[in-house]
């Protein structure tokens, strides 16, 4: 699987209260009517224990120059990081970071040691255009970007 290049995410939830979030690249769109993502996670992880039908989680796609944040959430926490949350609808979200999704789970699966977390999304917010951060064959990369023309404007009411 390491020779799948993805965007790096950081799924962001409230646990008991408390911000919190983790570093995933299995994530996906699912449909656009309506519009639905997924995010697998480890059934032993924490976030299955605050995570149900009905709760909202965060997406947050992480830009290049947000890579301690990826390695923060992914199990090598960063002493003196105070990660820049910010709230939206009541859902925890990182600042700075490409895109933003606030997903409600309608459906979780069980595949193997994962679950599948289904969720409509319920609004998206687009940060200030730079290059993604990428992952493949066990690293980080750069990847050169023309940014697409979006109306942010249009976007933010989309959902």
């Amino acid at each position: 699987m390491a020779q799948f290049a993805t965007g790096v995410t950081v799924i962001s939830y409230l646990a008991d209260g408390a911000p919190a979030g983790m570093t995933a690249n299995a994530f996906m769109s699912v449909s656009l009517e309506p519009p639905l993502v997924l995010v697998s996670v480890r059934a032993a992880s924490r976030f299955h224990q605050h995570m149900q039908a009905g709760v909202c989680y965060g997406v947050n796609f992480l830009a290049d120059d947000q890579r301690h944040l990826s390695g923060h959430f992914g199990g090598r926490p960063v002493d003196g990081i105070e990660p820049p949350f910010i709230h939206r609808n009541g859902t925890p979200l990182l600042d700075g970071s490409l895109v933003h999704l606030v997903a409600r789970t309608v459906d979780v699966h069980p595949a193997g040691d994962h679950l599948l977390y289904i969720a409509q999304v319920e609004d998206i917010r687009f940060g200030s255009p730079r290059g993604p951060l990428l992952f493949y064959g066990g690293r980080y990369h750069h990847m050169p970007t023309r940014h697409p023309v979006i109306d942010h404007r249009d976007a933010a009411d989309c959902c």
